[in-house]
């Protein structure tokens, strides 16, 4: 289990290399550079050029990575967002909070829908009750993100007016204010959580009810059966037990998925977290904002593959990922 997680850890850091070497050179091969916003009308020839090298984006392009790589990893510096003149860690640290809670509160949500439902369409399979949930998960493969939380948004925010449409908290919440405040986030996260919860945990629901159905019928699963074990024990201790398994190792990935993913439902909801910033970075050519958070997005994608593999081994030793 040491050696595989120590093996697999090594992987992760030249795929974390390539990563950060393909951003770079993506947002070398966009139109404008750095110094794109930062331009002065009233700047003659003589003094773009000295600000280009000053900011050192007359070095060759390899120069400049090297320059860029070696800055984050000795000192974590992304670099300064000419659109808000602060430096990007500092404004990325300030939006992640909101993106993590609102990732993890989805994630809740997930397998709060996801396991009872595809226990009981798995348990129940080829009845009416798992064709209701199976007619569910092909729309909610087929239904666009942004059409579903759009309209959620329109009926629960704008029509009932159930919960927020916009923001992150209360308007003069603050955390001293204790149970109130962690009430306030948790209301406006509803919506949002609710709105990718449903349409992401469709995976869950086909995948465990297929892990149900096929351990049903293997035949360790019918020498039980005909031992005379009772049918709830048959599914609690056995079938359950070892169609579950595998769900554990989607817990990294669904992470990895959520953040990663943000940037619509953030949109959507006006939610100020990395993914709305990463939008804005992108619409305003703020290129040290944009370039850091598609290297998170990258890296946690990498990591919570990382996290898969090191969760499907634990709860399953037997396994050996190559």
């Amino acid at each position: 289990m040491a050696q595989f997680a120590l093996r697999r850890f090594l992987i992760m850091i030249p795929q974390l290399i390539v990563l950060s070497f393909i951003i770079f050179l993506v947002a070398q091969a966009m139109p404008g550079d750095a110094l794109t916003g930062l331009l002065d009308p009233t700047w003659d020839l003589e003094r773009i050029a000295l600000e280009r090298a000053r900011l050192g984006l007359d070095l060759p392009w390899y120069q400049q990575y090297w320059n860029w790589a070696v800055g984050i990893v000795t000192e974590g510096d992304f670099g300064r967002s000419f659109n808000y003149q602060q430096p990007v860690t500092d404004i990325i640290g300030l939006r992640l909070g909101n993106t993590l809670r609102l990732a993890f509160f989805t994630l809740i949500l997930m397998y709060l829908i996801g396991l009872p439902l595809g226990i009981i369409s798995g348990r129940h399979h080829d009845t009416f009750i798992d064709k209701v949930i199976t007619t569910y998960t092909y729309v909610g493969f087929g239904m666009p993100i942004m059409v579903f939380a759009l309209l959620l948004l329109f009926i629960f925010g704008f029509g009932l007016e159930w919960f927020p449409t916009g923001g992150s908290v209360a308007p003069g919440m603050t955390p001293d204010m204790g149970l109130a405040y962690i009430l306030s986030r948790l209301r406006y996260m509803i919506l949002p959580s609710l709105s990718a919860a449903l349409l992401s945990t469709v995976g869950i629901v086909q995948y465990l009810r297929g892990e149900i159905v096929d351990t049903e019928q293997r035949e360790f699963i019918l020498t039980v059966r005909a031992k005379g074990a009772t049918e709830n024990r048959v599914y609690n201790k056995h079938v359950l037990r070892n169609s579950l398994l595998p769900i554990a190792s989607f817990l990294g990935l669904q992470i990895a998925f959520l953040i990663g993913g943000s940037i619509i439902i953030e949109s959507v909801f006006s939610y100020p977290g990395i993914g709305g910033l990463f939008l804005t970075s992108v619409n305003n050519r703020d290129f040290s904002v944009m370039i850091a958070l598609t290297l998170l997005f990258g890296a946690v994608t990498i990591i919570g593959s990382f996290f898969s593999d090191i969760v499907m081994m634990m709860v399953d030793p037997r396994i050996e990922i190559e």
